[in-house]
């Protein structure tokens, strides 16, 4: 009985530090999302600025926002937005899409990279939160 009740104390605990850690990576990615302000909106009734709107991120391709007038280069380039090519791109993004409008230098931490995505990609098409 107490391996097991041992085993349930492990569980939790494990499940509340993972939860407490992705909470922490959420809030350092919003921190982290105010570099992007200037430029781009995210969430509910985010509108198009000198860059597009940032909803449903994940999954969409590239040069699609609607409203949003996108470079040839960004309309062209065949990226749709994942993880890895998000993590890729918002180290040197005039690196990965020659003649993106995007003027900025890039993030080059990896710990702010990983914030930064979890706090983007946690917003449906709508803006809202995944659930």
């Amino acid at each position: 009985m107490k391996k097991l009740t041992f085993g349930a104390l492990m569980i939790l605990t494990v499940t509340a530090t993972a939860s407490a850690a992705m909470a922490q990576d959420v809030a350092a990615g919003k921190s982290s999302f105010n570099k992007c302000l200037a430029c781009h909106a995210i969430g509910e009734g985010a509108k198009n600025k000198v860059g597009p709107e940032l909803n449903g991120l994940n999954g969409r391709k590239s040069g699609t926002a609607p409203d949003y007038n996108y470079s040839d280069a960004n309309k062209n380039s065949g990226i749709t937005w994942d993880e890895a090519t998000f993590k890729e791109y918002i180290k040197d993004p005039k690196a990965k899409i020659p003649g993106t409008k995007m003027a900025f230098a890039g993030i080059k931490n990896e710990n702010e990279i990983n914030n930064l995505w979890t706090y983007v990609s946690q917003f449906d098409k709508d803006g809202k939160i995944k659930q």
